[in-house]
């Protein structure tokens, strides 16, 4: 297979006013409105992909790049095809023994406007890469640099930190780590995790009502769940 059928074009972003309504929720309410509808790991990947920065959140429409063994070729073409509303996603083979980027290759990716970069294999340049506003999730840090051989894959079909991602598929992380939710599926997700999002405040509510109570001496609510909610 060529190099130009190894690269494929941007994938369209998602609307923007689909992005807001997704910005009210969290990665952890995504996951349980995935519940159910077939989706591996309920959209979440592998805990080890992490955020460099646990106050930057990523949200965005993913496009991919397929790569290995520390290879960053493809990473560096795919950074330039990027813009604002995208989230580079790398699936590297969790590849350990090199970095596939530091800090001048997301000194890049935020400047071309890059919503974020997840990483499936290791990056080096921590402080670097910690003063970036760009959010950045890896599995971990080395510093043996990369390799440069090509040609990789850019947005194709790949599975990274264990679930599979589309190119247009919905990437969103927190601290908790990063929520895949398939384009296919954003209507129906975005309602059930809607629903466990009104469902938490209420709960919340009454914790602290049944809080209160206890410190003024007065009879609390019940604060039993309903036990069709998990």
């Amino acid at each position: 297979m060529s190099e130009e059928e190894k690269y494929h074009p941007m994938p369209e972003l998602l609307p923007q006013e689909t992005i807001e309504r997704l910005s009210k929720l969290s990665p952890a309410l995504l996951c349980d409105g995935m519940k159910g509808l077939g989706v591996s790991r309920d959209g979440c990947m592998e805990p080890e992909i992490m955020s460099i920065d646990d106050q930057k959140i990523l949200i965005g429409t993913a496009y991919t790049v397929d790569t290995e063994d520390g290879d960053n070729f493809p990473i560096n073409e795919a950074i330039y095809m990027g813009k604002s509303g995208y989230v580079l996603v790398v699936a590297g083979k969790g590849y350990r023994e090199r970095a596939y980027m530091g800090d001048l290759m997301c000194s890049a990716a935020a400047t071309v406007g890059l919503n974020g970069v997840v990483i499936d294999g290791y990056v080096r340049d921590k402080a670097g890469l910690q003063a970036l506003d760009i959010p950045v999730y890896t599995k971990g840090f080395v510093q043996r640099g990369p390799n440069n051989k090509g040609p990789g894959a850019i947005n194709t079909t790949v599975v990274c930190g264990g679930v599979r991602v589309e190119p247009g598929d919905l990437i969103f992380g927190d601290c908790d780590g990063i929520t895949v939710v398939p384009r296919r599926l954003i209507t129906p997700v975005l309602e059930n995790a809607e629903k466990r999002n009104v469902f938490e405040i209420e709960r919340r509510k009454v914790i602290e009502e049944y809080a209160n109570c206890l410190l003024q001496g007065k009879e609390p609510p019940d604060i039993a769940a309903d036990k069709q909610v998990k």
